[in-house]
């Protein structure tokens, strides 16, 4: 079934009027018709059924049946990822998506090549909201993860996973440990690593995992662990 994103405050029973994105994406993408049914959903934990009324040049009209709430599935699965220089960025966020993570934290890492400035991070965040909007709806995700900025002092009390290469803890066995878990969070670092005082503030309270003897590109690494940590929870 087609599945468009709405703001949370218009997924009501009724009509409802869609421009923009959505209705080209409907439009011309999908190249719905009338009488069609459509799958609404907020990203914020809410669906609704919907048969597309009529396609206009510039809208789409639904009429709209009466909003449910998405179970949850445990477990919440945070991505503390750094920026990434280039597209690789937009790759590492669309594949986290499709993997399954349920909330990106982007942070400040020293030896990140790209440095966002104060100015200009409102308009990267958004850019990287909308890359997690279109990768949750082509992987047929019903809610959006959220994307927002954060950094190692508000990181160090969730106590997670910190993705080290230097590990020699068996990824197995400590991901193994994560069975019932209601909540991860994994941390990474960019592409010249954590410096040595954030990997040593993380591991003071958080724990070293390796993914495997070969070093991963910091666009690859938060995909994987992400990806394992669903399938051994099978979620």
């Amino acid at each position: 079934m087609t599945r468009i994103f709405v703001d949370p405050a218009q997924l009501a029973a009724g009509e409802l009027i869609v421009t923009g994105d959505e209705h080209h994406y409907l439009s011309r993408v999908r190249r719905a018709r009338g009488g069609e049914i459509v799958e609404l959903v907020d990203g914020a934990g809410r669906r609704a059924r919907a048969e597309i009324a009529r396609i206009a040049d510039h809208a789409t009209i639904l009429r709209v049946e009466a909003p449910e709430a998405i179970p949850s599935v445990p477990p919440v699965i945070r991505a503390a990822i750094p920026i990434i220089k280039g597209d690789r960025m937009d790759t590492c966020i669309e594949k986290l998506v499709e993997v399954g993570v349920d909330a990106i934290l982007v942070w400040p890492a020293t030896r990140a090549v790209v440095k966002l400035d104060d100015h200009k991070r409102g308009t990267r965040l958004a850019h990287y909201q909308a890359t997690a909007q279109a990768a949750a709806r082509q992987s047929g995700r019903a809610s959006v993860p959220a994307v927002s900025w954060t950094t190692l002092a508000q990181l160090l009390p969730m106590r997670g996973l910190v993705l080290d290469p230097s590990s020699d803890r068996p990824v197995d066995r400590e991901l193994e440990r994560l069975e019932g878990a209601q909540d991860v969070t994994i941390a990474s670092g960019p592409e010249g690593g954590f410096a040595p005082d954030e990997l040593a503030q993380l591991l003071a309270t958080w724990t070293s995992i390796g993914l495997g003897p070969r070093v991963m590109r910091a666009d690859t690494a938060p995909v994987v662990a992400v990806a394992l940590i669903r399938a051994l929870t099978k979620t």
